[in-house]
């Protein structure tokens, strides 16, 4: 891409919107892509409140790389990047197109980072096991973005304001993750057991929630600076550093709302939150 010419065809390959919303989904287990549950039922609501996108940007916990990535072919995978789980699970396809104009205008907009322009990723469930309830028709383009494991919190924050001219082209940006997520503590014989936490997992939702709520998003970027609690809920980032893609995106005068705001199995949250 080297001439005016091609910039200004991208920059015309998505109308002029309204801004879009952003949002944080607590994707939780593959396993809600198939099952029906409150979680689910909270996507679908949410997606009745959404204007319609021109394509998606997703943030995943699940490509965490080594640099920048963003995907760029034309038909992305249904990539099923779990183990033991039913066959069902395995035979969900998520058909979506890509959009290699919109990766091209993401790895523009992120100047002078680098950003690679992948062509072997696909949709891992982070994206697709939620996206699939919002647009269960898979008609629209969604592209991924992969995480830096190399950088801090305070990099991915202001990274994702990089990428605020998208809110106005139509483009819908989600986080995927968990912000509560220590796979080694779930109580699987309490997973159905309706907003189950341990004690700190009940401190640290409080915690985020009220820091959310209030705008108070440095100790949420400081998250390795906070208390047990915090390190309890957080052992590893990438499940949390979506949160604060979403985050970054806000604007002064935006609310903020949270939804499915729940505990699960002891050590996990579905807390979800959108801004507009």
């Amino acid at each position: 891409m080297n001439t005016l010419n091609d910039l200004h065809k991208i920059s015309g390959s998505f109308s002029n919107t309204e801004k879009m919303p952003v949002l944080f989904l607590g994707h939780g287990s593959p396993m809600n892509a198939i099952e029906e549950n409150q979680f689910v039922t909270g996507f679908r609501n949410l997606a009745k409140t959404l204007p319609q996108p021109n394509a998606i940007l997703c943030i995943s916990a699940h490509w965490f790389t080594k640099g920048t990535k963003v995907t760029a072919m034309e038909m992305p995978r249904t990539i099923h990047d779990f183990g033991g789980f039913p066959q069902a699970l395995f035979d969900v396809q998520y058909p979506a197109k890509g959009s290699p104009e919109l990766a091209i205008e993401t790895k523009q907009l992120l100047t002078p980072v680098e950003v690679e322009l992948d062509e072997h990723w696909g949709l891992d469930h982070g994206a697709w096991s939620v996206i699939k309830h919002l647009y269960p028709e898979a008609n629209v383009p969604v592209i991924q973005l992969s995480i830096d494991y190399t950088k801090s919190g305070q990099y991915h924050f202001e990274l994702a304001q990089k990428l605020s001219a998208l809110r106005t082209k139509g483009i819908l940006i989600v986080g995927s993750g968990n912000i509560v997520h220590n796979l080694r503590l779930v109580d699987y014989h309490n997973f159905d057991k309706d907003n189950y936490g341990y004690d700190w997992a009940i401190e640290a939702r409080e915690t985020v929630n009220n820091y959310l709520v209030d705008g108070n998003f440095q100790p949420l970027i400081d998250f390795e600076k906070q208390n047990k609690a915090f390190q309890l809920a957080i052992p590893t980032p990438e499940h949390y550093l979506p949160l604060l893609y979403t985050l970054g995106l806000k604007g002064k005068t935006e609310e903020l709302s949270l939804f499915n705001d729940k505990l699960l199995a002891g050590s996990l949250s579905m807390t979800s939150v959108k801004i507009m």
